[in-house]
């Protein structure tokens, strides 16, 4: 393995080639855009297909349709494009066919601008297009994540039939680290129930429609227990200090990195301040959460946003302890800033 200063989307783009992907279907927007450019660079000549699509809704389908043959597929965008692509993102999610969906974050709502954010949580983990269904949501923290977490999300896409989200901001896109490039993936899981070609087998039918009651009725709680045994196998995160931790701080993403700074800083200042960094934003770990409001007298979720995961974390603290937010959008709060707020929550009564 070499080490390599990369920036966070071309990371992306590599850490899909490693892990197999072969198709990639777009539509470029900032702050996502090097990673087609990337990939248009690249598949050429690993024999994969490129297809700079004519809109996200056309990109979307054409991951449909690559999914439905066997192969790994990759698209990329940033909110508005994730939301035009929502409708295939339903279809995807019912006909069981994995893919990865990159989503490098930007303002909104509306066309917003390209500035940090991190407020198109609820988008991503609540599934945002029509039915009853669940994308698996990873967030990176850095460069490194950014290759590593597409060669997970590959792998978590095929081992449960499900697409899956990567949402960086669009910092991270950005921003050059020093990482170390991973292996080619090399196993690959058996995919039976592709469209590809049945010359002495039965043919297999991908198909999304379901007009009988019980046949769509049965279709959902097979979905439905899918999503059970994702969140019950697959719920990460990254625990910081929590042991003894009287105020809990949750952040995600590059929030996570810089609050991290500030925790050690407010620990120095005699506050009892730790951190959880959820990792799938869905499933959430919400475990993680529950654990740490046995012995913590106060939450408090910092994000890039106006307030989002907040209610996750509230959801998963049940009433049992306070649960504050600060917020920011178009830009990142710095550790200093950071650190003031922790005193200042710190304060209130009950922390």
């Amino acid at each position: 393995m070499s080490k390599v200063l990369m920036k966070g989307n071309e990371a992306l783009g590599e850490g899909a080639l490693i892990a197999g992907c072969r198709s990639y279907f777009g539509y470029p927007i900032t702050p996502s855009s090097e990673i087609a450019e990337y990939m248009a660079k690249k598949l050429p000549k690993l024999g994969g297909a490129f297809v700079q699509a004519e809109s996200e809704v056309s990109a979307i389908n054409m991951v449909y349709g690559a999914s439905s043959a066997g192969k790994r597929v990759m698209t990329a965008s940033s909110g508005p494009g994730i939301s035009l692509k929502q409708e295939g993102i339903s279809f995807l999610a019912e006909g069981e066919l994995p893919s990865v969906i990159v989503n490098i974050s930007r303002g909104g709502p509306g066309l917003g601008g390209i500035q940090p954010a991190q407020s198109d949580y609820f988008q991503a983990t609540r599934g945002g297009g029509h039915g009853d269904y669940h994308i698996m949501v990873l967030a990176p923290a850095s460069v490194q994540d950014m290759m590593d977490f597409a060669i997970e999300g590959f792998e978590l896409a095929d081992r449960y039939r499900i697409p899956v989200m990567l949402m960086a901001e669009g910092t991270l896109g950005q921003m050059m680290e020093p990482i170390i490039v991973r292996e080619p993936v090399t196993d690959f899981y058996d995919k039976s129930w592709a469209t590809t070609g049945c010359k002495g087998r039965e043919p297999n039918i991908i198909n999304t429609l379901h007009l009988p009651q019980d046949e769509i009725e049965n279709r959902n709680i097979y979905l439905a227990n899918k999503y059970k045994e994702i969140k019950a196998n697959e719920k990460r995160a990254e625990t910081f200090m929590t042991e003894d931790a009287e105020l809990v701080v949750v952040a995600f993403g590059l929030m996570f990195r810089i609050v991290k700074r500030a925790v050690i800083e407010a620990r120095k200042q005699g506050v009892k301040v730790g951190l959880i960094r959820p990792i799938t934003l869905w499933p959430f770990p919400d475990e993680h959460i529950k654990k740490a409001a046995e012995t913590a007298k106060r939450f408090l979720s910092i994000e890039i946003s106006m307030g989002q995961m907040v209610e996750d974390i509230r959801l998963a603290v049940n009433g049992k302890v306070p649960v504050d937010f600060y917020g920011r959008i178009g830009m990142t709060p710095n550790p200093e800033e950071i650190t003031q707020q922790l005193l200042l929550v710190a304060e209130k009564e009950g922390a």
